[in-house]
């Protein structure tokens, strides 16, 4: 009990805590709070579907990360620096924001809701480096936690609170009351400890930040099974999360029993399953915790096979939904733990950039099939199908030991890579 709570009242876990609230904040101001005032301007629903392309530098955002690596901010720090310049151009932008009309100057908002969304993107790539670099091997599982659970919090308060706050006052003003919390946030810097530099020195030139990176992949004897198993291990988890909202119509829920029981319930187990899923890794470690929370959730995707089989029954739904968000809750933070882990500490921006936009391929590639698969297996084989999905991630986890190796000369800065000119 004392070395959990050591780990867990201490500055640093503060701060990343405190940083993952603040990633957490843009991405629905240019997405579902952003839709909801276009929505009450009368703005086309065409138009409105369009702006989802504002987002694309979340996608994307392991393309600028090696410049993020290589050079270093004047003040503050390695990261430090970085992130408060993130911070400073997002309450810049929802401020500006908050002084347009959706219906009368769709171009500019889209202009700057794409602003937005790299400085969204590029503040998530230098805090996902902190988190990393800040804390201890053994810290990293509750620390991912944290992270989570500020980023779902974010999330909240740039999604159901500022929905609130707009029946009561102007879109103007809610965009403005964001733009405020966002300069509160860049006071997180000055508390912030920045990362030791003796074990992170920036990479000699641009050209190693972007090559290197991809180097200490390649070079690691089994950096390919490293990658399948990032994108095998929520593969069934993401395919069978696809398909909840039509599957709980289709049987007969109420779209307010799904908002309530799917949402709130949802919201808060996966809360606390981040909570307690980090807490446990404390004394896990890593990659026990990847093998025991992989079973859970993977029993948890089994329930709504069960659901499947049964009447509409809200006791059932609220167990069941409850359940597989804590499972899920855990075995996301093993897994962003996991990718944490695998980072050289030279060029940790671009490659968790590089992770973290890979474990996105599985939801993209095999869930525009999840419909299909639905239609034709039906409910029960469907939710079957994906328990099956969580087995290839997890039987290719007795291999672990191989994957922590790391060529010598990466490390050290050495490494000699033949490119074309």
């Amino acid at each position: 009990m004392s070395k959990i709570l050591k780990a867990l009242l201490n500055r640093r876990m503060l701060c990343v805590f405190l940083y993952g609230i603040s990633s957490g904040l843009p991405l629905l101001l240019i997405g579902g709070t952003l839709k909801a005032w276009m929505k009450d301007q009368n703005v086309d629903l065409t138009l409105i579907g369009i702006f989802a392309l504002t987002g694309l530098p979340y996608t994307l955002k392991f393309l600028w990360a090696p410049f993020m690596d290589r050079y270093v901010p004047g003040f503050l720090g390695r990261r430090r620096g970085w992130i408060a310049i993130c911070q400073v151009g997002l309450a810049i932008g929802l401020a500006v924001i908050s002084t347009i009309n959706p219906a009368e100057q769709p171009g500019v908002l889209a202009f700057l809701c794409f602003i937005l969304a790299f400085f969204g993107a590029s503040q998530d790539i230098v805090i996902d480096a902190y988190r990393r670099e800040i804390l201890d091997d053994s810290e990293l599982g509750l620390g991912s936690s944290m992270g989570v659970n500020g980023y779902r919090i974010g999330m909240l308060i740039a999604g159901a609170l500022a929905l609130v706050l707009s029946d009561h006052m102007t879109w103007g003003q809610v965009y403005l009351a964001m733009s405020a919390i966002m300069v509160v946030a860049i006071g997180i810097n000055f508390i912030a400890l920045e990362p030791p530099t003796a074990t992170a020195l920036p990479p000699k030139s641009l050209r190693d930040a972007v090559v290197l990176p991809f180097a200490d992949f390649i070079q690691r004897a089994h950096g390919f099974e490293i990658l399948l198993f990032i994108l095998l291990f929520k593969i069934g988890d993401s395919m069978a999360s696809d398909m909840f909202t039509p599957f709980y119509l289709d049987v007969g829920y109420s779209k307010t029993e799904i908002g309530v029981i799917g949402k709130l319930f949802g919201f808060w187990g996966g809360l606390g399953g981040a909570f307690v899923g980090g807490l446990a890794m404390v004394r896990l470690g890593v990659i026990k915790s990847l093998w025991v929370f992989g079973i859970f959730q993977m029993v948890s995707t089994a329930g709504f096979y069960f659901l499947a089989l049964i009447p509409p029954n809200l006791q059932a739904l609220t167990a069941v939904v409850t359940v597989e968000n804590i499972c899920t809750g855990m075995a996301t933070t093993a897994y962003v733990a996991f990718m944490a882990s695998l980072c050289n500490k030279r060029f940790t921006a671009t490659q968790y950039a590089l992770l973290s936009s890979l474990m996105g391929v599985p939801r993209v590639i095999f869930g525009s099939s999840s419909g299909y698969l639905a239609k034709n297996m039906g409910w029960p084989g469907y939710f079957l199908f994906c328990v099956a999905l969580h087995l290839p991630g997890l039987l290719m986890l007795l291999r672990h030991r191989l994957w922590m190796q790391r060529p010598q000369e990466v490390e050290t800065g050495t490494l000699k890579v033949t490119t074309v000119p």
